[in-house]
């Protein structure tokens, strides 16, 4: 993550996006399947009652139809004890009048899972003057619901009347009903919590890249500001205005004009870098010769006192990137190697190698260890442009050394691996 102060504010604000998105998406889901939840209980339910009406429907049909009136005008009950639904699961009752309006049980099963009579008299008074088959709520002679249905029987040439009433506890039905609201419920819950699991570690991967890119634009900054400092301090003091004769203007004119190289190679360096690094460019990877690259940045540098010793070998890679590490370890050499004018910064290009030795103090007990990492500096520069050598190096497939010379001074090379047969 980003450490530095001015870059928290937006990683914190990457953050409470994040929490939003996951809490959003969460939301989202949650009314969904609330609704959708109450939609399939709703159905559910009305298909479980139209189930349960249907069954005891069924059960009362049955029975209408074992019931018959002998000539005599008495009930023929011996089907109704016969009939397997009329002595299963639902409870049945069959009522008659003898004429004159009162009336009687004939047929009963399960008599307790029934209304009291008094409830019982006043569904049978509903269904005589009802039309069809009527349905009812109500309460057995224990208090527990149930659901009622009764038909009424009529004969010709009689006066005689039967209502038949079947009913059932609808607990059975009651239980399968909260085993589905069970289901949804816990897995309703499930599937919320696994969608903002998931909505939390999408939202976070899908920001890793801008934290990344935030990351490195602060790491531009801050590297761009700190190699910058110098140049533009020194520049300062060139340009300072003063009595000058020709001799001082041109000579701070021409350092003046290498300043401003040296800081645009610093600015193309980091944004080479920082673009690879986002993803917005990718590496050229071209057949180059080594030896005239390196030759091609050592002019760049004509009051240094470079030697060069060369030799042809081709490698394949990003010519300006390569440039600019062969520049960096220049620069190192000339910056550390000018304390002993008298001995010239050497270069040895071979086969895939590039080799810079100046002959300065040596390497700095303090940056030995890893003089390539990112802030590490013998006390002179800052340490970026040895840390973008090791860089390009890396992206090439090769390696970076440094190691005290023989006879004083430091040694540096870059090292990049052949070129593969038929790589362009």
């Amino acid at each position: 993550m980003i450490a530095t102060s001015d870059a928290r504010p937006a990683i914190r604000r990457l953050r409470r996006t994040r929490w939003q998105l996951t809490t959003l998406i969460t939301a989202v889901t949650a009314t969904c399947l609330i609704i959708l939840g109450l939609v399939a209980t709703t159905i559910d339910a009305r298909s479980r009652d139209k189930a349960m009406d249907d069954a005891i429907d069924r059960v009362a049909t049955g029975v209408n139809r074992s019931v018959s009136l002998l000539e005599d005008d008495t009930f023929d009950i011996s089907q109704v004890e016969n009939y397997d639904l009329a002595n299963g699961e639902t409870a049945v009752l069959v009522l008659s009048n003898d004429g004159a309006g009162r009336w009687q049980e004939r047929y009963s099963h399960l008599r307790s899972w029934l209304p009291k009579e008094e409830i019982v008299q006043g569904v049978v008074d509903d269904a005589t003057v009802a039309t069809d088959t009527i349905f009812r709520d109500g309460t057995d002679s224990q208090g527990r619901p149930v659901r009622l249905v009764a038909q009424h029987m009529i004969w010709d040439d009689s006066s005689i009347e039967a209502v038949v009433i079947a009913g059932a506890n609808p607990g059975v039905f009651d239980r399968e009903r909260a085993l589905l609201l069970w289901g949804l419920v816990v897995g309703g819950l499930t599937l919320v919590i696994l969608s903002g699991m998931a909505a939390h570690w999408l939202s976070g991967r899908s920001m890793r890249q801008v934290t990344v890119m935030l990351e490195e634009q602060e790491r531009f900054l801050g590297d761009a500001a700190h190699e910058l400092r110098t140049p533009l301090t020194t520049l300062g003091l060139v340009t300072a205005p003063r009595r000058r004769n020709p001799h001082e203007v041109e000579r701070a004119l021409d350092d003046a004009r290498a300043l401003g190289s040296r800081m645009e190679r610093i600015v193309a360096g980091l944004l080479a870098r920082a673009r690879m690094q986002a993803g917005v460019t990718k590496m050229e990877r071209v057949q180059l010769l080594l030896d005239q690259l390196t030759e091609a940045v050592i002019e760049e540098f004509p009051n240094a006192g470079i030697v060069a010793r060369t030799q042809p070998s081709v490698v394949v890679g990003d010519p300006g990137l390569l440039s600019l590490a062969v520049r960096n370890l220049l620069e190192n050499a000339v910056t550390h190697g000018a304390m002993n004018r008298g001995a010239p910064v050497e270069v040895y290009v071979t086969e895939g190698r590039v080799s810079v030795r100046d002959h300065g103090p040596g390497l700095n007990p303090q940056v030995a260890s890893n003089p390539f990492q990112r802030g590490v500096t013998g006390g002179r520069g800052s340490g970026i442009g040895l840390a973008l050598v090791a860089w390009i190096a890396e992206l090439h497939g090769g390696t970076v050394t440094m190691e005290p010379a023989a006879g004083g001074g430091a040694l540096a090379t870059i090292a990049l691996p052949p070129p593969v047969l038929g790589q362009s």
